[in-house]
């Protein structure tokens, strides 16, 4: 299911990012990055909420308006009922949407939100995604303090969150199009394999996205997924010509850009629903808004899954979502 939009534009981002993130190739992108994950609050999941609440603040004031001027909010993170957004939106109190497709989840939010605007339901939204490493790993697989080793193939949590502003005011990024993705399953219930795990919801909505729109792979200048990490990137370009043909031209992925691999012992990239708006509000909106690259084909991948599931032994399903972002000219 493919949607193309006239009127639905990101005006403003915040971007709030953690110490890993702070150290990685990206800071100097961010609005704002800490050195510590608790922000001065009792807990992991305290913090992610004071993540979101501040990359709030930062979108409002960068627009010089108040959270009375916006008609709602939409947010996700990993953290069970979505908590974090929960007591986002307390703080917020205006109409609130809360949403959860794992990693996936920003570009949800930005579907559902570009819908709403284009068919006038509403005049703007804040659309935020969050994640924090320590809250994630104690909910999906066991408190850090355990130091348990984990495979290369693992992916390392991203902790931040990341807000974007959606108006039909003609400013900056538009957005020019969105995929809406499928359930994929290819039978893999390794959790510490979510590049393989989500790699193929990510081609299949690629392929349906270019194929919806008679599109070829060249008419972006970049096409980013996130967050497969490095071993998924190179199991999604195999797919993708494997099983359609295609080979992707000017494609990364988000979570190999987050951190330095290579000096960072964050296993094969980072991870959550932080990863790919981290990255895309921050780095490649900055080089949209240079010009530099003037067509994105953002990707965001989600594996669906639960310690219940995984502890039962079944396969993880897996979804994908893809919003086309062009530069305002």
């Amino acid at each position: 299911m493919t949607f193309t939009y006239k009127n639905v534009y990101i005006n403003e981002t915040g971007t709030v990012a953690g110490p890993y993130e702070k150290k990685g190739p990206l800071n100097n992108y961010f609005d704002r990055s800490h050195d510590e994950f608790y922000l001065h609050t009792k807990t992991w999941e305290q913090a992610e909420v004071k993540f979101i609440e501040e990359a709030i603040d930062i979108v409002l004031n960068k627009l010089n308006k108040t959270r009375f001027d916006i008609d709602l909010f939409i947010s996700g993170d990993l953290l069970n009922q979505i908590v974090a957004s929960n007591y986002a939106a307390r703080t917020l109190n205006i109409p609130y949407l809360g949403i959860y497709n794992a990693c996936a989840t920003s570009v949800e939010g930005l579907i559902i939100a570009s819908n709403m605007i284009e068919a006038g339901q509403i005049k703007n939204c804040l659309c935020s995604a969050s994640s924090h490493n320590n809250a994630a790993e104690k909910q999906f697989r066991y408190p850090v303090e355990y130091g348990g080793p984990k495979p290369k193939t693992t992916t390392f949590t991203t902790t931040g969150a990341a807000v974007a502003y959606l108006t039909y005011n003609k400013k900056n990024i538009k957005i020019e199009s969105a995929t809406i993705g499928k359930v994929v399953d290819l039978g893999i219930s390794d959790a510490y394999e979510m590049g393989a795990v989500m790699a193929p919801a990510a081609a299949d909505t690629i392929y349906r996205h270019l194929k919806d729109l008679k599109r070829e792979v060249g008419y972006y200048d970049l096409i980013l997924t996130g967050d497969l990490g490095s071993v998924g990137k190179e199991i999604l370009k195999d797919y993708m010509s494997t099983e359609y043909n295609i080979e992707l031209k000017n494609y990364d992925d988000t979570a190999t850009m987050i951190f330095d691999l290579n000096n960072q012992d964050v296993y094969s990239g980072g991870s959550g629903p932080a990863c790919a708006p981290l990255v895309t509000y921050s780095y490649i909106f900055h080089e949209m808004k240079k010009k530099k690259l003037k067509r994105v084909l953002l990707v965001a991948t989600g594996a669906l899954m639960s310690t219940t599931m995984v502890n039962q032994k079944l396969s993880i399903p897996a979804i994908a979502h893809a919003i086309s972002l062009e530069v305002v000219e």
